[in-house]
């Protein structure tokens, strides 16, 4: 088996592993390092020859890329407070324990080379996190905190990782020449990633086929980095600006079927690229663990060390940050309250009155109880960013000689990541059911109405706009209304009262009926099609355009 065969079978395991994860109750991140590992035991497996200047290009852009998919502007703005207390801050902690404690107990392990291992098992994985918790029925606000202390780890873990290496390869470092090439990276990179975000939003609005706009996002995340990289910046800060304003303006509210390509297409990318990682962890376990076969006992005595005070830290710096953020924390409200607040119906006058002022009121993100907190604590699973960031660690210095301490780096950081991967992935869906931490649903449940009004209330100014415009039979704008209420009552049925729920029960059960027999007829139409396809004399393209047409209306006739 050669190098692409493999990367093949990663690749097909990272598909596969998805399913297998959902029968077994178990997170594909896991299943894939445990895969990977098995592989590396069979001879005819090569070993992973990946240039470490390759690493971080390849694998980090897709991936803050697809993440960013998940989130927003807003919510990054709402919650600059506990993204600082409960991941950027924590970064420089977890990093400085890390290295006095390496320093302590490796020989001769150079103070910088301690920072660059430091730096690399900081940030949590998100990506093992959220998998997790998107099947055990958290808050959405703790799988948001989850998500944006990824992005936002990922970012300082990696500027600060890049300092650090750059000193450990020249062999020489300044304070204030290391503070201001911070400031320039982040500078350079938030220059670099909106520049290139404005640039990109104006060209998919040229493009406008939606396969060539997903082909220029494919594209973007790549470009981003390297463009920040080459003029000294912050590859990954330049990709995830790019990303925000790329989530936050080239959103086109009426471009469904690229918005739901889009979102497939990324999934795709960020299954496959994920999957990979993981099993490149569990391929380099074999090389690592041979390396390192004459100093067993001092490695794994250092690996140890490091994974307890890496777990430590987190728990030890969220107990005060989480109350620190609670404590700080404020809920927006206006300087006058409108009339009527107090009276039946007066939060829904509130709400409009925000939305009239332009602003709405929020909660931050944050743990509202030590059980959330403890969970928060044992999600902190090393993942992709610390397997990219140990395999990127160069083989030499300047002038030629070895990278002080490589093995041992590579060798703690693999302890770390499987560690915390394996003993914190297997146990936190117990840890969740222990402490009994569900999803709010009754706040999803009033957030969800909410938007069923506001579905219903501006379809129906838009149908009496139509109408003062367009004559209309009496009969179609009575149905026209009823559709208006339809829409919004699908999103959340206990909107309307139980007579219009009763007649809306009734209208959607023939509907489905009328739908399922049109689905068979649109069906027998497709298998014609494919059949004529086969048929002498047919010509493939005229026959794919008919298909295509068959399938959009199969797509707008969906239920």
């Amino acid at each position: 088996m050669d190098q692409l065969a493999l990367l093949f079978v990663l690749l097909l395991g990272a598909v596969v592993m998805v399913p297998v994860g959902d029968r077994l109750g178990l997170p594909s991140p896991v299943l894939m390092t445990l895969a990977g590992a098995v592989l590396a035991l069979l001879p005819f497996v090569p070993n992973v020859e990946v240039p470490p200047e390759f690493i971080l290009p390849l694998v980090l852009p897709p991936l803050l890329y697809a993440a960013v998919q998940r989130t927003s502007w807003r919510q990054f703005t709402a919650n600059v407070r506990p993204i600082f207390l409960l991941a950027v801050a924590l970064v420089f902690a977890t990093t400085a324990a890390v290295a006095a404690v390496t320093q302590a107990v490796v020989p001769g392990m150079p103070v910088a080379a301690a920072v660059v291992l430091g730096a690399l098992v900081a940030p949590p994985d998100p990506v093992a996190a959220t998998a997790v918790a998107g099947k055990l029925g958290l808050p959405r606000r703790m799988v948001s905190i989850l998500e944006g202390e990824g992005l936002f780890n990922d970012v300082t873990a990696i500027v600060l990782y890049h300092v650090a290496l750059t000193a450990a390869v020249s062999g020489t470092f300044s304070v204030p020449a290391a503070v201001g090439s911070l400031v320039l990276s982040a500078v350079v990179a938030i220059a670099v990633g909106l520049v290139l975000g404005w640039a990109t939003n104006k060209l998919m609005a040229l493009l406008g086929d939606p396969t060539l706009q997903i082909g220029l996002t494919l594209l973007v995340p790549f470009v981003a980095y390297v463009l920040a990289e080459n003029f000294h910046g912050s590859g990954v800060l330049a990709v995830l600006t790019t990303a925000l304003f790329l989530a936050e303006y080239a959103v086109d509210a009426d471009d469904v079927l690229g918005r739901l390509a889009g979102y497939t297409f990324w999934e795709v990318v960020d299954t496959l690229v994920t999957g990979v990682a993981f099993g490149l962890i569990g391929l380099e376990l074999h090389n690592i663990f041979g390396a390192a076969s004459e100093r067993w006992g001092a490695l794994l005595g250092a690996g140890a060390a490091v994974v307890a005070v890496v777990v430590a830290v987190r728990l030890v710096w969220l107990l005060p940050a989480a109350w620190l953020a609670k404590r700080m924390h404020r809920r927006r409200r206006p300087a006058a309250w409108p009339a009527g607040a107090g009276a039946v119906g007066g939060a829904a006058r509130c709400a409009r009155w925000h939305r009239w002022r332009g602003w709405r009121d929020y909660d931050e993100d944050i743990p509202v109880s030590w059980r959330e907190t403890l969970i928060l604590w044992w999600s902190g699973m090393r993942g992709v960013a610390s397997v990219a960031l140990a395999l990127a660690i160069p083989y030499t210095v300047d002038g030629g000689g070895d990278f002080p301490a490589r093995q041992e780096i590579l060798f703690i950081a693999f302890a770390v990541v499987l560690t915390t991967l394996l003993v914190q992935g297997l146990t936190l869906p117990w840890l969740v059911r222990t402490l009994r931490v569900r999803a709010d649903a009754d706040a999803e449940d009033a957030l969800e109405r909410e938007l069923a009004i506001r579905v219903i209330k501006a379809s129906k100014r838009r149908l009496k706009e139509i109408l003062a415009v367009e004559e209309l039979p009496e009969e179609v704008s009575d149905q026209l209304s009823r559709r208006a209420y339809d829409i919004g009552a699908r999103i959340a049925p206990d909107i309307v009262d139980d007579e219009r729920r009763e007649l809306f029960d009734k209208r959607i059960t023939r509907m489905k009926k009328v739908q399922r027999i049109q689905g068979e007829m649109l069906s027998a139409a497709r298998h014609e099609v494919l059949a004529a396809r086969s048929e002498p004399g047919a010509d493939p393209e005229i026959v794919d355009r008919v298909l295509r047409h068959l399938d959009m209306r199969s797509l707008r006739g969906a239920p």
